[in-house]
């Protein structure tokens, strides 16, 4: 991004003359921009780009909004058809808002997991976008239509949610960043809720700096000043189940990360993490997210069933039934778990693990049986939901193993409201792995 406002600011092209490339590009991809969009509408892009503030910071930098954020004059769907018939919204969700006022152009809302209620991106009612490295393997989700706009050149960034981890997931598997922020920096009014007590409003793009600047716009916080010079970082891995059930590829490119992490200088150390296998206990007994999503569908799953996808409503179903009780018992310890983080966090730069244990399954395997959909949900989300329940500031890079066809993820985290300082460890961190 800061390329993208010296090229303008060096008249290397307009923001106009970047528009009708992108344009360009997303007919030519017409496969792509079908699933990875619900609306692309090229003449209302001209029309927004006449309207975007071209002195501020984002410039007309094209930006996919996920399609549970409300868009003055738009139909907030969440990739559903039980939202179809909706009144438009009456103004912009305040992130939507914060980039526009930074002079951002909307690019288009993108496709997601129904309600974004998945962590592996299909959409029955839609479609589901191609992975850009093989397009018969999911982007991941639920920000899946997202991460392929920008994958596939037809955004600079996306602005997403991450609930169990709808960022940080189709970034790992598109070969992306994805930045989850700590819960309270970006407000989450004017989208389309999964499960209020985890939510979070953050971005996915081609790097750290990307992530940082837009994170700086969406908090309204000075941008950090981040320096990626190398230092030798103290990273942490956490013992326990999240380094269980790891694809072989994702097993050895995480080790061939570390190795490469530690001959650069830094120190690496294994340890068990209380308040990572704590959270993992309490997502693995269920979680707060299903029977949040339950509660919040309740009404609407009793006489629009049938318009929603059957893994979605069986998901969904399967809330009702949680007593307030048990979900009690998952909510109480967590400001407890969080505290236990922080502490344990002490001396420590962050926590390095493989965002996914899996590589990008193929769509085909997913798409009819449910239990294969249900498998692959649940590791796809295993390791990112951790630091959702400790709201972790928390971070995926792309790795490419050599020989590899495919790229993992790299998941750095800190504790709650240290966003500012994860972006700065993660910048060395990409800039160690790219050397």
């Amino acid at each position: 991004m800061a390329d993208w406002q010296a090229a303008v600011d060096g008249n290397a092209f307009t923001p106009a003359q970047a528009l009708e490339a992108l344009i360009e590009r997303a007919q030519s991809q017409a496969d792509v921009t079908a699933t990875a969009f619900i609306q692309f509408d090229a003449d209302k892009l001209r029309d927004r780009l006449m309207r975007v503030h071209l002195a501020e910071s984002l410039a007309g930098l094209p930006i996919s909004i996920k399609d549970l954020f409300d868009v003055h004059g738009e139909v907030t769907k969440a990739a559903s058809r039980v939202l179809g018939n909706g009144k438009p919204a009456t103004d912009d969700a305040p992130a939507v808002k914060r980039l526009r006022r930074a002079g951002a152009l909307l690019t288009g809302r993108t496709n997601m997991s129904e309600f974004a209620f998945s962590g592996l991106g299909l959409n029955r009612h839609y479609g589901t976008p191609p992975n850009p490295f093989d397009a018969e393997r999911i982007t991941g989700g639920s920000t899946s239509g997202g991460a392929a706009s920008v994958a596939f050149g037809l955004a600079a960034a996306t602005l997403g949610s991450d609930t169990g981890g709808s960022l940080r997931i189709p970034a790992a598997f598109c070969g992306l960043t994805g930045f989850k922020p700590s819960q309270q920096t970006v407000p989450g009014e004017g989208a389309y809720p999964l499960a209020p007590s985890l939510d979070c409003v953050g971005p996915i793009a081609p790097s750290v700096d990307c992530c940082a600047r837009l994170w700086s716009v969406l908090a309204e916080r000075p941008m950090p000043p981040l320096d990626a010079r190398p230092r030798p970082l103290r990273l942490a891995i956490a013992e326990g189940g999240l380094l269980s059930e790891l694809d072989d590829a994702v097993r050895d490119g995480f080790e061939a990360a570390v190795a490469t992490l530690e001959a650069r200088g830094c120190c690496i150390e294994r340890l068990p993490f209380a308040a990572v296998d704590g959270a993992l206990a309490i997502n693995q007994q269920g979680g707060l997210v299903v029977p949040e999503a339950a509660a919040l569908h309740r009404e609407q799953l009793a006489h629009a069933e049938a318009e929603y996808d059957p893994l979605i409503a069986e998901r969904l179903n399967g809330g009702r039934d949680i007593s307030a009780a048990d979900y009690l018992q998952r909510l109480w310890p967590r400001a407890n778990w969080q505290r236990r983080f922080e502490h344990e966090m002490a001396g420590f730069d962050a926590v390095l693990l493989p965002t996914v244990a899996t590589l990008p399954p193929r769509r085909a395997e997913l798409e009819n049986d449910a239990a294969a959909f249900q498998r692959a949900n649940r590791l796809a989300l295993r390791n990112t939901s951790v630091f959702n329940y400790l709201d972790a500031a928390s971070i995926s890079l792309p790795y490419f193993p050599s020989g590899a066809e495919l790229p993992i993820g790299l998941m750095l985290s800190r504790p709650q409201g240290d966003d500012a300082a994860l972006l700065q460890h993660a910048c060395v961190v990409e800039a160690m792995l790219q050397e």
